[in-house]
């Protein structure tokens, strides 16, 4: 007679003695050492101790890079070219032997490199964050995620879905919100500024997957301050972008569009995606990291209301990180797994997972373009059915 409530063990496949003698051979202090002494296994044994060795140290490597920002170091070496560390230290705030530990330190992480005479130059992981604002801001925002996850325990134990409450929620308050639309002004200041400072890396990847050109007008969901909308005002004449977001986002985005001259092609309107009817009209609606940020039911949501407000033959545009994104296996289930968990909504999904939901809410010809970078951006182009009265001519 079974205990109620004991656990039931699933029936053994044969991969799993297979994978438990693994266990136990890679477990074993005898094994390791003969693995470390056989020159065929030797350089294994190496890979996967420094493996293992960063993933310990991957914090302490950050911090690294985030101090190298906030002395604005690989600005001053991009600017100034290689200087010697008495040069730096006689501008930097901080003593020189700490600055001295300091470049060693980004010297090893391939963020700076040694040049002759003593002196420090840029290197192949530092020189791509010269003039670029959106990556500087992007380290600087993970202080808050660190935060959360000093005791990584406590913030897992938290509701599920909900985080614990943290500094990364409190940063995106929208995904916590009772009602996201009565958030003010300063509470929508730092996240829309975040975003729109990125902006730039995911307009080119969607730029170079799909041709925007074809389209006459297209509506933002979700497009924040309108940066997104004014890349692709300028790449593409004539075309008239919509965005729809928060009335406190939107009117950022206007106040941006005035600002950049494109106030004739480009505009915003205020409201709740998640609640409100979708603007129509538009023969083109991109989702631009958006659908992450929400659960399953919250997406399946959404995606009806595009699907209601695009006319028959219309073009969905999903552009965001994907779970499966060739090239970065751990961005999925890892980084964003822990990201949106603290944040308290959405996870990242596979093309597979995305297509799923798509074809639920009424969308056919759901096809992954392949983007350059696949780490900044997937792009996914769906076509709405058949129509009886279609409101924008595609031709």
């Amino acid at each position: 007679m079974k205990t109620q409530g004991a656990a039931v063990a699933a029936p053994l496949h044969w991969s799993d003695t297979w994978l438990a003698w693994r266990d136990r051979l890679l477990a074993s202090p005898r094994f390791r050492r003969w693995a470390e002494g056989f020159p065929p296994a030797r350089w294994i044994a190496r890979r996967r101790a420094g493996q293992l060795f960063d993933l310990l140290a991957g914090f302490v490597y950050s911090q690294v890079l985030l101090a190298c920002v906030r002395l604005g170091l690989f600005e001053r070496l991009g600017r100034d070219g290689p200087q010697s560390l008495a040069a730096l230290s006689a501008v930097l705030p901080l003593p020189e032997p700490a600055l001295d530990r300091l470049l060693q330190a980004a010297c090893a992480l391939r963020l700076l490199e040694r040049r002759r005479q003593g002196r420090y130059g840029l290197g192949p992981l530092g020189a791509p964050l010269v003039g670029n604002a959106g990556l500087a801001a992007m380290v600087e925002h993970h202080e808050a995620l660190y935060r959360d996850l000093v005791d990584p325990l406590a913030l897992l134990r938290a509701a599920p879905g909900q985080g614990a409450g943290g500094a990364l929620s409190g940063f995106w308050p929208y995904a916590r919100a009772a009602d996201p639309a009565a958030l003010d002004a300063q509470q929508v200041a730092g996240y829309s500024q975040l975003m729109a400072s990125s902006v730039p890396w995911v307009a080119e990847q969607l730029l170079q997957a799909y041709p925007v050109h074809r389209h006459q007008r297209l509506l933002d969901v979700g497009g924040g301050e309108g940066a997104l909308a004014a890349c692709l005002a300028r790449a593409v004449p004539g075309l008239q972008v919509q965005v729809f977001d928060l009335s406190e986002v939107a009117r950022r985005a206007e106040a941006r569009f005035a600002r950049e001259g494109l106030a004739g092609r480009c505009s915003a309107s205020g409201g709740n995606f998640l609640r409100d009817a979708l603007p129509s009209g538009f023969d083109a609606i991109s989702l631009v990291r958006v659908l992450h940020d929400h659960d399953d039911a919250a997406v399946l949501r959404l995606l009806a209301a595009v699907r209601v407000a695009l006319p028959a033959g219309g073009r969905l545009l999903i552009a965001e990180p994907l779970a499966d994104a060739p090239g970065a296996p751990a961005m999925g289930a890892a980084y964003f797994g822990l990201y949106l968990w603290a944040m308290g909504s959405g996870r990242a999904r596979t093309v597979a997972q995305l297509r799923d939901l798509l074809e639920r809410s009424g969308f056919t010809d759901v096809q992954a373009r392949p983007t350059p970078m696949p780490l900044h951006s997937g792009v996914l182009v769906a076509t709405t059915g058949v129509l009886a009265t279609p409101s924008v001519n595609l031709n």
